[in-house]
């Protein structure tokens, strides 16, 4: 487990109480399996761990790495700031409560070692080179 691919969601308006419930049932499976099984949590915070799980998958994509081969290394909920709300009271009063943000933050990793998709990418590359020298080479040839 080499490489590592992060995702964050700052300053959701959901109480990290209530997304660790969620992340308590899909830290277990594969990033893969666990988007698939999200839309069926009955909470409003699997929606928004979706998300941030997606995003994390996507930035493995791009780094050429299959969706099949990620595993969760970490899904920490932390706290944001709290906004300071209250409530009208009897006689006048004001009964005070907080409305809590929090932030998610996922890391995935790769399960293959990463020196095979070096030397992978490294062949791809010469390929890659050679090919436009060899056209020039026959231009030149043809004048």
């Amino acid at each position: 487990m080499d490489k590592e691919f992060k995702a964050t969601q700052k300053y959701l308006l959901m109480s990290p109480r209530k997304i660790r419930l969620v992340v308590g049932i899909v830290k277990k499976m594969k990033p893969v399996e666990a988007i698939e099984k999200l839309p069926f949590v009955q909470k409003r915070a699997g929606s928004e761990l979706a998300k941030v799980i997606k995003s994390a998958i996507a930035s493995a994509k791009n780094a050429g790495v299959s969706e099949t081969d990620l595993v969760f290394k970490e899904i920490q909920i932390g706290e944001g700031p709290r906004l300071k709300r209250g409530r009208a009271a009897s006689r006048g009063m004001w009964h005070p409560f907080k409305r809590r943000m929090s932030h998610i933050r996922v890391i995935l990793a790769s399960t293959k070692p990463q020196a095979e998709k070096k030397e992978e990418k490294l062949a791809e590359i010469k390929v890659k080179v050679e090919k436009p020298a060899e056209k020039v080479k026959e231009k030149e040839v043809k004048k």
